[in-house]
């Protein structure tokens, strides 16, 4: 069974048992940033989240949602295709107020990906896998026109599809250029950041589940990929659930073990070299974190379902600023979003 057929299961009763846990919120002055609730009316998880800037946002989840904002967060619509509430929107990136693409997981048909142009009015269904053993877990794109879905192991091979026209048609990589997995090694479907990229040929995938955590990277648009093991520990809920790069060379690797969401031992990765090696950090959040950002060179935002963390000199040093639940986080032209249970959504610009 799939680590990410196992989260989409398991997490709603294993964090729903923390989202009571304590809601203080630390003074964020001290690190410059806090939330703004944007209630958006729905009781989705929303897992998926695109930040396009202060005032236009998409997320996705739950339920067959997916969500937009053209007013920084003052109403969100429901845009999601027709005849998909069956489906959970893990994962959506959009390109500006019109244009998105969202990834639907689970195994088999399950795993859909739909493309917009016109702001969600209208959805065309690109790909649909038709392999049973399938599970796709992420969604990143280069530029507007080159993208990458990340999915669990089939018969030993890391899944990857390709598109170059925005995400009209895509393509699955050869299988001689697919990176081989580690037994019972697969990606977490948690915030839709266990694949990410970084400037026109940069992309990064985190794992866990197999002996190891590891964060795999391609300097050439996901033709070829390198492996390299992380700190972080790994087990059938534990590892790597998300990278983050303020450049191709400096970036960190977060997650822990959802299982134990309040544990407070770190899991997070520094690398300096692009990701061809990484170290622990010598200091991180406390437990369990899914979702990683940064805004500009320097601050890092990370969030989980036991609070915020912020860090204002790239990740040397952490504070708590907010005490709530998120899944996930995601930052453009300076604005940041995070989106997590019951339709929880925020906004610091």
């Amino acid at each position: 069974m799939r680590i990410g057929s196992r989260f989409r299961r398991a997490a709603a009763v294993v964090l729903g048992s923390v989202t009571v846990l304590a809601t203080m919120v630390v003074p964020a002055e001290a690190a410059g940033f806090a939330w703004t609730p944007t209630p958006t009316g729905s009781d989705a998880r929303l897992r998926g989240l695109s930040a396009v800037s202060s005032q236009v946002a998409w997320a996705s989840g739950s339920n067959g949602t997916i969500l937009r904002t053209a007013d920084g967060g003052a109403h969100w619509a429901q845009v999601a295709p027709p005849g998909t509430t069956e489906l959970d929107f893990r994962d959506i990136e959009a390109f500006d107020a019109q244009h998105a693409v969202a990834l639907s997981i689970g195994e088999g048909e399950a795993s859909r990906i739909y493309r917009t142009a016109d702001g969600g009015r209208t959805w065309a269904e690109s790909f649909r896998t038709t392999d049973p053993k399938a599970f796709y877990d992420c969604v990143a794109f280069f530029d507007p026109w080159r993208g990458l879905v990340m999915g669990d192991p089939v018969d030993g091979k890391i899944q990857i599809l390709a598109t170059v026209d925005g995400g009209r048609h895509w393509q699955p990589m050869p299988k001689q250029l697919l990176p081989d997995a580690q037994p019972n090694e697969a990606g977490f479907a948690a915030s839709g950041q266990c694949l990410t990229t970084r400037g026109p040929f940069d992309a990064w995938i985190g794992t866990g589940g197999g002996a190891t955590s590891r964060v795999l990277h391609s300097s050439n648009g996901g033709l070829t990929w390198r492996a390299a093991t992380t700190p972080i520990a790994s087990s059938a809920s534990a590892g790597v659930f998300a990278t983050g790069f303020t450049d191709p060379r400096h970036g960190l690797a977060i997650g822990g073990d959802y299982a134990a969401p309040s544990n407070p031992a770190p899991a997070l990765a520094v690398t300096r070299d692009g990701g061809r090696t990484w170290r622990p950090a010598a200091d991180a959040p406390d437990g369990y974190r899914s979702g990683l950002a940064w805004r500009g060179r320097s601050t890092v935002i990370a969030v989980g379902p036991t609070g915020t963390d912020v860090s204002t000199d790239a990740g040397q040093h952490w504070r708590l600023v907010d005490g709530g639940s998120f899944d996930t986080v995601d930052c453009a032209h300076g604005a940041c979003w995070a989106a997590g249970e019951k339709g929880r959504a925020a906004r610091s610009a």
